[in-house]
């Protein structure tokens, strides 16, 4: 049992489709920490959902999660869940705020999708030129060291809404051959089978933080902080800490080509992991483990 037990926990999200999927995948581990746990999702209209330009101009990813930190600072809720890649890793958390878990990583690899009854399977099967829809400059960085002769498009929205637009379901400027998109967010709204090509990381590297749900928290909190750790998957941490810390010494940022990638497993002798296949940051002898992002 908890100190909660009899009042929800108010869980803040974004509205769209992927943000109440990811909720309710934190909801279900809470209820067996304490099945009398009532939690309330309390969805949250950020500008980054309103906005249909780039979010460079918008001030960033910041942007993304900005008005939930806002709400959670201010006590109109408990919590937040924020896909930590969409945490600015270049500037400290908001005051008084803090990730008091990660859960199991989820698949951190990015995949290519195409049209409804397209025969393209991989990035070499499409035309010279096509038009390749990603908002990610890492995306459009890694898709062009590959094909430079690709046209790769900024498309925003909801991930059904993106690929309603390549469908042709939905009203597009221009027509794209294909999307990149994260292979964990179609898993969780069940559109796995929209995958073509799932893209390695030696293919292309992922996120900083990808695969990553972040459980955020006001650090003083009586109750929620010490409920959410339970939750914490230290190896997780340990990685995304590690990946977070080096993107923060090259001051990176939402608008920034850059990322790492790290894993634990010392079995694993790919080049991408290699960096700090033990958890730490390799300019410093300092175990990352006990770090906070």
């Amino acid at each position: 049992m908890t100190a909660l037990t009899g009042r929800p926990l108010r869980i803040g999200t974004r509205k769209s489709p992927m943000a109440l999927a990811q909720t309710e995948h934190v909801r279900a581990p809470l209820r067996q920490l304490d099945p009398a746990l009532t939690t309330e999702a309390v969805p949250i209209e950020t500008e980054a959902d309103i906005w249909q330009g780039g979010l460079a101009q918008l001030g960033g990813k910041g942007m993304i999660v900005r008005a939930i930190d806002v709400q959670l600072q201010r006590g109109d809720i408990d919590m937040a869940i924020h896909c930590l890649r969409d945490v600015p890793g270049d500037i400290p958390l908001p005051e008084g705020l803090v990730i008091a878990a990660m859960l199991p990583r989820g698949d951190v690899r990015d995949v290519l999708v195409v049209p409804e009854g397209s025969d393209v399977k991989r990035l070499e099967d499409l035309p010279a030129d096509a038009l390749v829809g990603s908002s990610s400059v890492r995306r459009k960085a890694q898709i062009n060291r590959a094909r430079l002769d690709l046209q790769v498009v900024r498309i925003r929205g909801t991930v059904g809404t993106r690929l309603d637009k390549m469908d042709g379901t939905k009203p597009m400027d221009a027509e794209m051959s294909a999307m990149v998109l994260a292979s964990s967010g179609l898993e969780r709204l069940g559109l796995t089978d929209r995958a073509r090509h799932v893209f390695e990381p030696d293919e292309i590297l992922p996120a900083v933080g990808a695969g990553v749900l972040a459980l955020e928290c006001r650090r003083d909190d009586a109750d929620v902080p010490g409920l959410l750790l339970r939750l914490n998957d230290a190896k997780t941490q340990t990685e995304a800490t590690a990946e977070r810390v080096r993107l923060h010494g090259l001051r990176g940022h939402g608008n920034s080509p850059i990322t790492r990638y790290c894993v634990t497993d010392p079995t694993d002798n790919s080049p991408c992991a290699a960096w700090c296949s033990h958890g730490t940051d390799p300019s410093s002898s300092t175990p990352t483990s006990g770090a906070r992002a």
